[in-house]
């Protein structure tokens, strides 16, 4: 039987995630993956997690397995309150509301707000997760300039005064995948032009916490907290498969935000989010991830040094103060698409950064690198290796180091 009659044409937009294929790939024997942004297992809290679980038994009992609010679980929300106040963000916990991992959130946006031919302004490239999310309510994307920094606050204003936008999606610290951050200056000016616009922007903030050099900035959110919908995630600092996201919206567009929800998993686990509050409001994140920072702090500077020494002069990379990414990028007539499968045959994997953006046949001399799950000397010599991979593509005579 032939089902294609019966799918909607929205499904034309949707596609496999890039990424999750080459996951696949990756995880044959003896391979290096420098692909997904995926936290290192040794980030995961398990030498807490039995006494979290007793907690959260003895202190909500059968109530932690019942179902609950769609708008999140109050003591999780309330444990937020103080969390979100670190990052200079003065909300009330009935503000706060959680989600099934901050892509919950982003389908939720695209539900309620686009319809087919609305155009969303993004960067380039992008969050491929966002344009996942997005792609099934068929946008129409306007690009967004950008330079060493991220977002050129010039072209927002352009693309707002010239443009029909819906609504302005942004990662502003440690973007997924270039790992570029926004100054103080860039935020106050982006939220500036947003506001003057009467514009929506969506801020992504899941990597604010994994900073390993310089100071923490506030998010753009606390500048324009009335023109912002603004996403986090516990994912990178807790577990991420308990799935645990929240965010902010003004109203009345947290109502509509609800809403999509209760129609997609009624409310996000109670026992997961029992477990985050615990977490929380233990004291246990503020030492955890002080672990992380120090768990990938040198993971990065491995990766930075090794591309340095091993990867051809006619690359060039960002540098970022945290995240989980490098983003690197060879001369315009290299296809790190092609490449990728040669580098695959060595045991290395990185991710072609083709995939994150929004238009046909950009990206293709770009490459996203993740850090976080390989040691330092595993990252070396994968670079190393696929340093020389990239060499031979580039000149293919020069002298390949010794494997």
């Amino acid at each position: 039987m032939r089902f294609d009659p019966f799918l909607a044409t929205r499904t034309s937009r949707m596609g496999a995630s890039a990424i999750r294929e080459i996951l696949k790939v990756v995880s044959a024997p003896g391979m290096v993956s420098l692909a997904g942004g995926i936290p290192a297992k040794e980030s995961f809290p398990m030498e807490i997690m039995e006494e979290l679980f007793s907690q959260v038994l003895r202190r909500y009992g059968s109530n932690a397995f019942q179902y609950d609010l769609t708008e999140g679980f109050p003591p999780l929300r309330e444990a937020l309150v103080p969390f979100l106040a670190d990052r200079g963000i003065r909300v009330e916990a009935k503000q706060i509301l959680v989600t099934t991992g901050s892509q919950g959130v982003l389908d939720g946006v695209a539900k309620i707000l686009i319809s087919p031919g609305d155009g969303i302004a993004v960067e380039a490239p992008t969050y491929l997760g966002a344009i996942q999310a997005f792609n099934p309510y068929e946008p129409r994307y306007v690009r967004l300039e950008t330079d060493e920094e991220g977002v050129v606050p010039e072209s927002l204003d352009e693309v707002l005064h010239k443009k029909n936008v819906k609504f302005v999606y942004l990662v502003p610290t440690f973007q997924n995948p270039t790992g570029k951050t926004l100054s103080v200056k860039r935020r106050m000016e982006i939220a500036q032009i947003i506001c003057q616009h009467r514009a929506l922007l969506v801020e992504d903030d899941p990597y604010s916490m994994l900073r390993y050099r310089g100071e923490p900035l506030p998010p753009i959110y606390t500048f324009a907290p009335e023109n912002t919908v603004y996403i986090s995630t516990l994912s990178k600092v807790f577990a991420p498969g308990l799935r645990i996201g929240f965010f902010l919206a003004p109203p009345p567009l947290d109502r509509w935000l609800v809403l999509a929800k209760q129609g997609v998993d009624l409310h996000t686990s109670t026992l997961n989010q029992a477990l985050a509050a615990e977490y929380i409001g233990g004291g246990y994140l503020a030492k955890q991830v002080l672990k992380i920072v120090s768990l990938y702090a040198p993971r990065q500077e491995a990766m930075l040094k090794a591309m340095e020494k091993y990867f051809p002069s006619s690359f060039n990379w960002t540098k970022p103060e945290g995240g989980m990414f490098i983003w690197a990028e060879g001369p315009k007539e290299l296809d790190l698409e092609q490449v990728y499968y040669r580098a695959i045959e060595r045991k290395v994997a990185y991710v072609p950064g083709k995939f994150f953006f929004t238009e046909p046949g950009e990206g293709m001399s770009t490459m996203r690198l993740n850090f976080t799950c390989s040691d330092a000397p595993t990252l070396e010599k994968a670079i190393r290796t696929l340093g020389d991979v990239l060499a031979e593509a580039v000149v293919p005579k020069r002298k390949v180091h010794a494997v």
